[in-house]
């Protein structure tokens, strides 16, 4: 979803630059540098580092054990294709974006605290969904002591703030910004 609606913002922010060009009007122009924002600060706390984050961790684990993230039992219900779109090509397209287009990343204090605000209330969500149903949503984390969950997500909070750094070092490489 994530990604859905990070690349609708892509598209309506270019063709709404592709629609004001020529045009003098400064209100647009103030709505259009709004849209920008908005596509940066997505791209910067949650495109670049959920979507990195995604990939690296789902094909590690179903690497590793496939039961724990992605059962097989899943195979009937979500074919193979849409299980690449969630998980696979996210990374390819987001870089690619990252390539193309240069996107001004919030000072780091703020984008840290924006990433950990979002790891902390999925983390939240999860437990949420779990002390509702009784289910987890990733059977990965039935194998977990309370303990080892504990840190697990500690863990992948951390993990997810280096990839929202690592992003921004990309991303300063690639438009070189820092010279």
């Amino acid at each position: 979803v994530i990604q859905a609606v990070f690349f609708g913002i892509c598209v309506l922010t270019d063709l709404s630059s592709l629609l004001t060009r020529g045009n003098d009007s400064q209100e647009q122009e103030r709505q259009l540098k709004k849209l920008i924002s908005l596509r940066d600060w997505m791209m910067a706390v949650l495109a670049f580092p959920v979507g990195v984050f995604v990939v690296t961790m789902f094909w590690s684990i179903y690497i590793y054990d496939r039961e724990m993230v992605y059962p097989k039992l899943l195979d009937n219900f979500i074919p193979a294709w849409l299980n690449h779109g969630m998980h696979t090509t996210v990374l390819p397209f987001v870089l690619i974006e990252m390539r193309t287009t240069h996107h001004q990343y919030p000072s780091r204090s703020c984008g840290l605290a924006a990433v950990c605000t979002f790891a902390v209330g999925y983390i939240l969500w999860m437990c949420w969904i779990h002390h509702v149903t009784g289910v987890w949503v990733y059977p990965l984390l039935e194998h977990l002591s309370p303990g080892v969950k504990i840190i697990f997500f500690a863990a992948a909070t951390i993990i997810i703030n280096v990839f929202y750094l690592v992003g921004e070092v990309l991303n300063n490489y690639i438009w070189d910004t820092q010279k």
